[in-house]
């Protein structure tokens, strides 16, 4: 409808209704003065900004997880045994004996260990090195690939342990123990390798299996908090004091 045509309509609405001249001030203001921005484009906006601020943000995570671990005895020593041998640092010192001083040629021994670091450690969870495709952004475009993907896996997993009767893998052990145990993929990768392995061992992709060691779980945290100290006094002060307690005194 045209401007002029809509704007005559809700003319004629308010003479005919003169009682809600103020409900009709309201709307016919709300409408002229809303501003005119594309839905879209103010999506698209916003996405694009989370985007960037999550992949600012996952990068600086992972630049603080190479700067700890560069401090770890473990780590440090690894590092440059390893840039040792492949020549790096004394290509370093040879290269800034004339011309830098110790503190440069330190700083550049330091970013050579980090380099090292990055390139032989796999971190994994949330400190783990971004990724373009992570962001929401890229997450969203790729929305209908994934849901493709996850309908032809689990068509396959249909297919292959319920109809054949096909034996698990262990990579489709992992999984069931993953489920079981609720945790994300992120969160279950960073786990040590001994303790999946250890899941593996006890069989815990039957769910019987997990049931009981849930329990035994369950059974040792209960002793642990029973054997520590802070839990001690927690309990006697929730026994003596309690959070707090209502009274009514009579004046």
């Amino acid at each position: 409808m045209p401007p002029d045509e809509e704007t005559r309509k809700d003319y004629d609405y308010m003479l005919d209704h003169p009682e809600e001249y103020y409900s009709h001030y309201y709307h016919y203001y709300s409408r002229r003065l809303a501003p005119k921005v594309d839905v879209r484009i103010v999506i698209l906006v916003t996405v694009c900004a989370i985007s960037l601020f999550q992949f600012f943000s996952w990068r600086t995570s992972y630049n603080e997880a190479i700067n700890y671990l560069a401090t770890m005895p473990k780590y440090r020593i690894q590092a440059t045994e390893i840039a040792r041998q492949q020549g790096l640092l004394n290509r370093a010192k040879e290269k800034g004996k004339s011309r830098r001083s110790k503190e440069e040629m330190r700083k550049e021994e330091e970013e050579i260990i980090k380099d090292v670091i990055k390139n032989k450690i796999d971190i994994k969870g949330g400190y783990q090195k971004p990724r373009i495709s992570d962001i929401l952004l890229f997450q969203i475009v790729l929305a209908p690939f994934y849901l493709c993907k996850y309908i032809a896996w689990y068509f396959w997993w249909i297919y292959s342990f319920n109809i054949k009767r096909q034996e698990y893998g262990e990579e489709e052990k992992l999984y069931i123990i993953r489920k079981h145990m609720k945790m994300s993929q992120s969160q279950f990768d960073t786990l040590e390798d001994h303790q999946r392995e250890s899941f593996l061992e006890r069989q815990l992709w039957i769910k019987e299996n997990y049931e009981l060691y849930k329990q035994e779980q369950e059974e040792e945290l209960k002793k642990k908090m029973a054997l520590d100290p802070r839990w001690k006094r927690y309990r006697r002060w929730m026994r003596n004091e309690g959070p707090g307690r209502l009274t009514f005194i009579d004046d």
